[in-house]
């Protein structure tokens, strides 16, 4: 029983891996013979336009659009933002936050104003070639940051649910929940069919 246990999980494993090289070499090819999807968000004129720097009595104030790792300043600076705060935050691409640096030097992020958010299941899998975890959800691939898939413990093969932005096309999803491979429920296999709107 153990052995066919295990021989499942390889298996899936192989499938997703399967499914993931296929849609990577569909975007490839895309690119190739000229049919781009939808094209991603440029965040630096989103920060452009609503972000704001200034002081305060605690330090230097910076307003800026979370692009999927990072913050991006009115100015196009990129500011390091801690993978566990975005984990934890539930962070998603072209969510504002305003960043104080204290006199200190303290980086303390905020979140003021979030995107309207979709829920959407798919699956966990580990690219081959660059090791690190995606999640693949119908026809898209989004990268995710680690700490998310630590924190929840996620392993291939494991569903998850994810957050994305509701308008425009965002490369990377923030994990709101992982649902474990032994426990997850059977569906019609196309984890499209599965989107929740928020």
């Amino acid at each position: 029983m153990a052995n066919n246990l295990k021989t499942i999980k390889e298996l899936e494993s192989l499938v997703y891996n399967l499914e993931l090289e296929l849609k990577k070499t569909k975007l490839i090819l895309g690119e190739l013979s000229g049919k781009k999807g939808k094209s991603a968000v440029d965040y630096s004129l989103k920060a452009a336009e609503f972000g704001a720097e200034g002081q305060s009595d605690e330090g230097l104030v910076i307003e800026g659009v979370f692009n999927g790792q990072v913050m991006i300043g009115p100015d196009g600076k990129q500011y390091s933002v801690p993978a566990n705060y975005a984990s934890k935050s539930k962070l998603v691409e072209g969510d504002m936050l305003k960043l104080t640096i204290d006199p200190s030097g303290a980086f303390i992020f905020k979140q003021i104003s979030p995107v309207d958010r979709q829920r959407i299941v798919g699956h966990l899998v580990k690219d081959n070639e660059s090791g690190d975890f995606v999640v693949l959800a119908g026809e898209k691939v989004f990268k995710v940051l680690l700490a998310s898939i630590t924190y929840f413990k996620g392993e291939e093969g494991d569903e998850v649910v994810i957050l994305t932005p509701k308008a425009g096309d965002s490369e990377w999803a923030a994990v709101e929940n992982i649902i474990k491979a032994k426990y997850a429920h059977p569906h019609s296999g196309d984890p499209q069919d599965l989107e929740i709107n928020l």
